[in-house]
């Protein structure tokens, strides 16, 4: 008996792996070998290639390809329609199955829709993508990032909201009240 809900629309490979309480909406599809924990939540026509790995409580919205060589952990958020690839150079003459370069977007991560996340980087955690920005390098931890390219543009809490700091460098958030600290581009929260 499945312990997730899967839309009768949606074609899942036997070989997938999906947690518990997991659910999968309209027109999508699940292929082999791939991974998804618990508790997530796979929008409308939303394709999970081979040997993708998804955390517990990832959300995918509407219209998301996640390819091989992608991993998400814990508590991502993936926008409507963003978009992720998988080869730096593809080409349509030349077979690079097997050349996938790795993706990691680290836990709480979040990007925005339409964004695009070029291969073989990782998104540090509980970082921001702004909607429509195209990553090309490596986002820090709770770096917001916004535009194409993406250039970080200020540092977000763990709740989504971004910081100011005051001229020591600290910063509260205004819905959970952690503190934070900017230290050499690096922020640390306060215990």
């Amino acid at each position: 008996m499945e312990n997730y809900f899967s839309h009768e629309s949606a074609i899942i490979h036997p070989d997938a792996s999906i947690g518990e309480g997991t659910k999968i909406w309209h027109f999508s599809h699940i292929m082999a070998n791939c991974q998804i924990g618990k508790g997530c939540n796979i929008g409308q026509n939303v394709v999970v290639s081979p040997d993708v790995a998804l955390g517990d409580n990832v959300k995918v919205q509407n219209n998301v390809s996640i390819y091989s060589g992608v991993i998400c952990e814990d508590d991502v958020f993936l926008g409507p329609s963003m978009v992720f690839t998988n080869v730096i150079n593809p080409r349509s003459h030349v077979v690079r199955r097997g050349q996938y370069a790795k993706t990691i977007v680290r836990k709480g991560a979040s990007i925005g829709a339409n964004a695009t996340i070029v291969c073989g980087h990782e998104i540090g955690e509980y970082a921001f993508v702004g909607a429509g920005a195209v990553v090309t390098k490596e986002v820090l931890p709770y770096a917001l990032v916004l535009g194409n390219p993406a250039r970080q543009v200020g540092w977000m809490s763990k709740f989504g909201h971004k910081l100011a700091f005051n001229a020591e460098g600290m910063a509260n958030c205004p819905e959970s009240g952690e503190q934070y600290q900017l230290n050499e581009n690096k922020l640390i929260i306060i215990p």
